[in-house]
């Protein structure tokens, strides 16, 4: 995954990217966390069903990683178009 370095960073479109990117490393903390909930619950059968849906919102937060990034990608096109306005 490569970055791109964008040198005309103004203020505002920096701090929609950490805002973006704080969102995105969140998710990503989710996403194991319920996953490795998931796989604890699956040692004991009694838990078995609870750690199925844990799998299952784990991978729903795997759906929303790329619903964060094209949202910031969108945003920040938006900024960029208008320099002048207070859009975030």
């Amino acid at each position: 995954m490569g970055q791109n370095l964008d040198v005309e960073l103004g203020g505002r479109k920096l701090v929609l990217h950490n805002r973006y990117e704080t969102l995105s490393i969140a998710n990503d903390a989710l996403i194991a966390v319920w996953f490795i909930v998931g796989s604890i619950l699956f040692f004991h059968e009694s838990t078995t069903t609870a750690g199925t849906w844990l799998f299952l919102l784990g991978s729903v937060e795997l759906l929303i990683r790329p619903v964060i990034r094209l949202s910031r990608n969108i945003h920040l096109g938006r900024v960029s178009k208008h320099p002048g306005t207070e859009d975030f």
